[in-house]
């Protein structure tokens, strides 16, 4: 129901590429049911994801797909009639919001897309093959005996496209289209519950128990949990979820606009969840159930609550013992950032501890030196620091406290140790176990240097809760690679959209426990993204409500930048031989802004002669992407995006600009003003021309889809999770490596050579005055 009590259409956002796999499982489902009206089990070969078996919305669309003769023809008239006909089925469908113009280049692109996953066009387009050799990831394969077409528009389409056409048409019947755009494509799984709907159920006969209840006795800031569930009366739909706070008083609920049917039992959403029968397929049959938990410190108790009624819908069954860390305050999450000098070292990390209760410190030193400390400030933020919904409402969670300790007059290429410390007013201390971190090198140092570059990674489950929207699915094999070759990594740079947290506050304690191993060894720098910053009338200059009501308060809050101005998420460092100047797409930086004046000042002030990798980065593409939507709007970039910046990047010989954004792999040529500059495309050398632009938005979000146009200046493009490399041997040898999160191997490369001369030669439109005069 909407605020007005109109009766909406409940959609999620996928992306085109995620529909396209969603439905082709879905197709090759019903194949291997042969018609025979009853449901395989669960282990089955060919199986689809369990969320299919689940989820009730889906059963008509299976039901009425299977009703369809082979060679029968669907036309949008019988799809509306079948709509018309089932009002409470359209109601409950989930749907793409997609523009028109979008929607029509969805279906003309259908073929495009099932060649990439595999399907091959012949001569009669009513004999689709498979090809060999092409791995559809989590998909049950195609029988080859299943050669349809059905005729839908003025072209034949394989029937293997049938159920995306009719999905298409499901969603474009009676319904207002509404541009997503690829900012809102995919859901916070959390979003998926109804949680003020919630209503009493107590069953006597229902009993969930959660062991051990004492979490961490070995210093511990993760374990697992053991759920058990007995329940008379189960439901496929039934599913437990996980509540810290574990307090179930209504009294603590702050006043909502929203109208309840009754006094709230949970006006807080869960920090993950699990359906019932996620490992027993067998619950709905024997009402026993044993699920896995891994739990992080998260500052509070835990308790599990068992529900009937499905995420739309939640019946409280039965609650759970509590359980809770052994120091639930401790310090933990420790992050690394670079200070505003090449010689400083910044710790933040997270407690349960405020400066009344106890003192933050740092301890460190030279490995095998006697450790000195350094004090630590205290921030934090409170409910009413949230824009909006749900970060304001039903997301909000305590964040703790955030504490930043300033490790100054570093010894370069230097390894130190660390731990983070709380003096308690008795005197005692908390610390945590000891890391280690090597300082930067000096800037201009030559010594071999290497950086990492990804955007949009997001954050997954290890327990494999949360995980039925498929909102992040390569984020974990991201983090792994990078954690598997940490010793061969010396900064990191996540250039917006960290958690995707999108309002649920504790999910950003989800993110930074994810990415510990990393963040407590190199320096962890970002930028900032669409669902950081971006709410309406905050500022952003996106208008748009991506971030869920956070507008940039916990990423400013709980991560370092060396900005003048948090709020204002620009900022520049050096490593070494790079100096990198990082923009904040989500602010105004056309010319003759703030920002604008910024980004000059940082790529003018580089001595190149000293540090000869000039590296500009941004969320949004600022520069050049083949992503089907900025294909569709003309412009191949952000609008607005390169017209400002072009002639800066061009004038101080910016090397490589990278971007996020859009989740996929592409590069460039070197390019100005829409032309290639050299024909080169794996070794560059001599006299820099222009800038090589980089889409590495492949973190581990939902993939975005490309044009099946492709411009003659993408040189690369890949569909898949994955991040780059950059490794400075010397002034004048830079590795430019793209890796597949998949496996950490190289799958495109390049290198530049050249001497300072090269920087400094005249190049269009970068020519320095001279005069004739002796």
């Amino acid at each position: 129901m909407g605020n007005n009590g109109v009766t909406l259409v409940q959609c999620v956002s996928w992306s085109e590429s995620d529909l396209v796999d969603r439905l082709l499982s879905i197709q090759n489902y019903m194949r291997l049911l042969d018609h025979s009206q009853q449901a395989p089990e669960t282990n089955q070969v060919g199986a689809p994801h369990a969320r299919f078996q689940r989820t009730d919305q889906w059963l008509p669309v299976y039901s009425w797909l299977e009703s369809l003769d082979k060679d029968e023809a669907v036309k949008s008239r019988d799809i509306s009639d079948w709509l018309a006909e089932n009002p409470e089925i359209r109601e409950q469908l989930f749907c793409d919001y997609y523009s028109i113009p979008f929607d029509l280049f969805f279906v003309t692109s259908t073929s495009h897309d099932l060649l990439e996953q595999g399907v091959q066009p012949t001569d009669n387009p009513s004999s689709p093959k498979v090809q060999e050799n092409v791995e559809v990831k989590e998909l049950a394969p195609v029988p080859s005996d299943m050669e349809e077409t059905v005729n839908h528009f003025p072209v034949k389409v394989p029937a293997t496209s049938l159920t995306v056409l009719v999905f298409w048409l499901l969603c474009s019947a009676n319904l207002t289209f509404v541009q997503a755009g690829i900012h809102g494509a995919g859901e916070q799984a959390l979003a998926k519950i109804d949680i003020y709907k919630t209503t009493l159920a107590l069953d006597g006969s229902a009993v969930i128990t959660a062991y051990p209840r004492t979490l961490g006795s070995l210093g511990e800031d993760s374990e697992w949990i053991t759920v058990n569930i007995v329940n008379e009366k189960p439901s496929a739909d039934d599913w437990v979820g996980v509540f810290s706070p574990a307090n179930f008083n209504a009294s603590t609920c702050p006043p909502q606009d929203e109208q309840w049917q009754e006094t709230p039992y949970i006006c807080t959403a869960p920090i993950k969840y699990k359906y019932v029968n996620h490992s027993n397929p067998e619950y709905t049959e024997i009402g026993k159930s044993t699920l896995r938990f891994l739990l992080i410190n998260q500052r509070a108790d835990f308790a599990f609550v068992l529900f009937s009624g499905g995420l739309s819908n939640p019946k409280l069954v039965s609650v759970s013992n509590t359980l809770q860390f052994l120091n639930p305050k401790a310090p933990l999450y420790p992050r690394l950032a670079h200070g505003k000098s090449w010689d400083e070292m910044t710790v933040t990390w997270t407690s349960g501890y405020n400066i009344d209760e106890a003192v933050p410190f740092v301890e460190w030193g030279m490995k095998g030196e006697t450790p000195k400390r350094s004090p630590a400030g205290t921030l934090t933020f409170k409910q009413n620091s949230m824009c909006g919904s749900p970060a304001r409402t039903v997301g909000w969670r305590d964040p703790g406290f955030i504490h930043t300790s300033f490790l100054k007059d570093l010894w370069p290429n230097t390894v130190y140790t660390y731990r983070m410390g709380q003096i308690l007013s008795d005197g005692s201390c908390v610390q945590s176990k000891v890391f280690s971190f090597k300082s930067s090198p000096y800037p201009g140092q030559d010594s071999l240097q290497r950086v990492i570059i990804f955007g949009d990674m997001g954050k997954a489950e290890r327990d494999g809760s949360n995980e039925y929207s498929d909102y992040q699915p390569g984020s974990l094999n991201t983090t792994d690679q990078l954690i598997k070759d940490l010793d061969n990594i010396d900064v990191v740079f996540h250039i917006g959209d960290l958690p995707y947290a999108n309002g649920y506050i504790s999910q950003w304690d989800q993110f930074t426990a994810q990415v510990q191993p990393i963040t407590s060894t190199v320096p962890y720098m970002i930028a900032s993204g669409n669902h950081e910053r971006d709410w309406p009338n905050s500022g952003s200059f996106y208008d748009t409500p991506d971030s869920g009501g956070e507008c940039g308060v916990p990423a400013e809050t709980m991560y370092y930048v060396p900005a003048e101005n948090r709020a204002k998420f620009w900022y520049s460092t050096d490593y070494g031989m790079f100096h990198f100047c990082i923009a904040d797409s989500e602010h105004d930086w056309r010319e003759g802004t703030e920002q604008y004046k910024f980004i000059e000042k940082c790529l003018a002030s580089v001595d190149r002669q000293k540090q000869p990798w000039l590296i500009f980065s941004a969320h949004r593409v600022l520069g050049y992407s083949s992503n089907s939507w900025y294909v569709l709007e003309g412009s191949f970039e952000e609008p607005m995006g390169r017209e400002s910046l072009q002639k800066l990047w061009q004038k101080y010989r910016v090397d490589i600009a990278f971007f996020g954004h859009v989740h996929n792999y592409e590069r460039t040529c070197p390019i100005y003003q829409n032309q290639c500059v050299s024909k080169e495309k794996h070794h560059y050398s001599g006299t820099v021309n222009g800038t090589i632009h980089v889409v590495v938005g492949g973190g581990g979000s939902h993939l975005s889809g490309f044009s099946s146009v492709i411009p003659n200046w993408s040189i690369y493009r890949d569909y898949d999770f994955g991040f780059v490399k950059l490794t400075a041997f010397d002034h004048s040898s830079l590795l430019f490596e793209y890796k597949k999160s998949s496996d950490g191997k190289v799958y495109d490369s390049f290198t530049i050579s050249r001497d300072y001369r090269d920087v400094l030669a005249c190049v269009h439109d970068s020519c320095p005055a001279t005069t004739l005069a002796t």
